[in-house]
Parts: structure tokens; sequence; C-alpha cells
């Protein structure tokens, strides 16, 4: 097996770690306003903030085969507004019920 394959038991494939990093990028867009020109900034922080959750066990419960997308959705917009996603520590500008 090729080193750079090698994955914690649990942990997000590839795939869903990409899917979460748009869910992400997607949020932080959202808390400034979609704002032409931070997209590039969005992708990072949000690679950040997954890769964090990653390391902390987080993601690997929401990106979990039995979740609806709906919940992991739900779950990484609620894990960036409680953690370090959005670096002011505020909840995005527009809230859905």
């Amino acid at each position: 097996m090729h080193p750079t394959k090698l994955q914690a038991p649990g942990a997000p494939t590839t795939d869903e770690r990409r899917k979460m990093v748009e869910i992400a990028a997607y949020f932080l867009a959202e808390h400034r306003g979609f704002a032409p020109g931070g997209a590039c900034a969005d992708w990072l922080r949000a690679e950040q903030a997954i890769d964090a959750m990653i390391e902390d066990g987080l993601a690997n419960q929401l990106g979990s085969d039995s979740a609806h997308r709906a919940d992991v959705t739900e779950g990484i917009r609620n894990a960036l507004k409680l953690g370090s996603g959005l670096s002011d520590g505020s909840a995005p500008h527009s809230e859905r019920s």
C-alpha cells in the first residue's frame, strides 16, 4: 500500500473531505455576503476548518455513511459557528430554519 494512501480508521475519504470543504466554503462565503473576490480565501479557510475538525474527530462523525447530506451540512454549519471557522466568531448573517 502506498504511504500517501494510508488513512486513519473512520476518517473521511478524500472525496468526503472535499465535499465537506465545499459546504464549509459556501457558508463562509454566505457569512461575508457573497462579496466578489473572496472565493480562494473562503476555500483555504474551509480547508483549515475541516482539517481541524478531522483532527479533533468531529468530521469523522459528520462524514459517516449513515449521515444524511442535510445532517452533514447542518453539522458543518454548526461547527463553523461554534468553532474557529468564522474568524470573528459571529454566526452567518442569514439563518435557515
